[in-house]
């Protein structure tokens, strides 16, 4: 059994516990911006591949007492690094936190460098290249509380770009984000899903992901993995035969996004297409004004402008009446869920909230809140 950490968006760690332990992590414990858990290798694969909410699954190593940058270089020297790194790999370093002394991340990732160079050198004569964007083997170290953790990143690329999205309107809600708010408000396959300020589409494309089975690691040229000296690629392909043989062919219920932008529509149309799902996925440009329910009962899924990014010279406010408005007037029997980052624009929807959900936007405090309409 190894040593696994998911990194999460804060606030997730909760439903990450919940995902991990579906797709079968042992001893799964949250903790402050991820989980850590325990598993084999088939664990590690399985996970990077069907894991909608993590960033990065982390490989434990090591974890020893650092308060100095003697003590960092003495205990990164202690790995033998010879099992996971040999020089014609190359390698990248990322540090995160701090302690009293070594509180410059910069610092610590070339500290962690130079042991593990300075190693190679009196082992093999000769020693990895650093290759920042695209490393055989990315190292990351964790500093906290006079601790230092050294772990392997196995997946490369943060795992919330999934590669079916190169087309992006002008502020995305990342797609990792994007499935825990659908995991959070309980929607059902079963139901019908409607975005009408969809943009580039990232919320009706992970709601029809989900509800078609499909795993977000299918669409990703590679895993951080597939450069490790132990890689399985037999392993591998097994388990992308068997996700590919477990995906469902048509939606339960219809999957639709709207907005008044024809471009970003046109760019949500490409990545339905990205995804394979371009005839199961409805998207049309329309104004929020004219927008009608389409069936008698459903949930309705949006995210509009905070004004942080858009809109910053519009008014907003009478933008979330108007939102209200079309909600109350016409989407009776509906169950609404409105992400929002502004308590103020949420005062303007006009309907009261039957719950909230504390999320974070990247940096930015937010609030996803549910409204039965009646």
């Amino acid at each position: 059994m190894n040593q696994y950490f998911a990194t999460v968006a804060r606030g997730l760690e909760p439903l990450a516990v919940q995902e991990l332990e579906q797709l079968g992590a042992h001893s799964v414990e949250p903790a402050f911006c991820g989980a850590s858990f325990e598993g084999d290798r088939a664990l590690l694969y399985r996970v990077n591949l069907w894991a909608r909410l993590p960033f990065r699954i982390l490989m434990k190593l090591r974890e020893f007492p650092c308060q100095t940058a003697t003590d960092l270089y003495k205990g990164i020297q202690k790995i033998d690094w010879s099992a996971y790194l040999t020089p014609d790999l190359t390698l990248a370093v990322t540090a995160t936190g701090k302690t009293s002394q070594l509180n410059h991340t910069h610092f610590t990732a070339l500290q962690v460098k130079n042991a593990i160079v300075d190693q190679q050198q009196e082992q093999f004569g000769e020693r990895s290249d650093v290759e920042l964007q695209e490393p055989d083997v990315r190292i990351n170290v964790h500093l906290d509380r006079d601790r230092c953790t050294v772990s392997l990143d196995s997946s490369g690329n943060s795992l919330h770009r999934r590669g079916y999205r190169p087309a992006v309107g002008a502020a995305p809600l990342k797609e990792s984000l994007a499935a825990a708010l659908i995991q959070l408000s309980e929607w059902q396959p079963d139901q019908m899903f409607y975005d009408p300020l969809c943009g580039s589409g990232t919320l009706p494309l992970e709601a029809c992901l989900k509800s078609l089975n499909v795993a977000p690691g299918l669409f990703r040229e590679r895993f951080g993995f597939e450069t490790w000296t132990d890689f399985d690629l037999d392993l591998l392909e097994k388990l992308i035969a068997d996700a590919e043989d477990s995906q469902r062919e048509t939606l339960p219920a219809p999957i639709w996004g709207s907005d008044r932008d024809e471009k970003v529509i046109d760019q949500a149309i490409a990545n339905a297409g990205n995804c394979g799902v371009a005839n199961q996925i409805w998207f049309t440009p329309m104004e929020l004004a004219d927008v009608e329910p389409p069936m008698d009962s459903g949930v309705v899924f949006c995210n509009p402008p905070y004004g942080e990014r858009l809109g910053r010279d519009s008014d907003l406010g009478d933008f979330y009446r108007l939102l209200g408005d079309v909600l109350k007037q016409r989407f009776k029997g509906w169950t609404a869920f409105i992400l929002s980052g502004n308590k103020e624009l949420a005062q303007a929807i006009g309907l009261k909230s039957s719950r909230r959900f504390p999320v974070y936007n990247g940096t930015l405090p937010c609030q996803l809140m549910k409204y039965e309409l009646y």
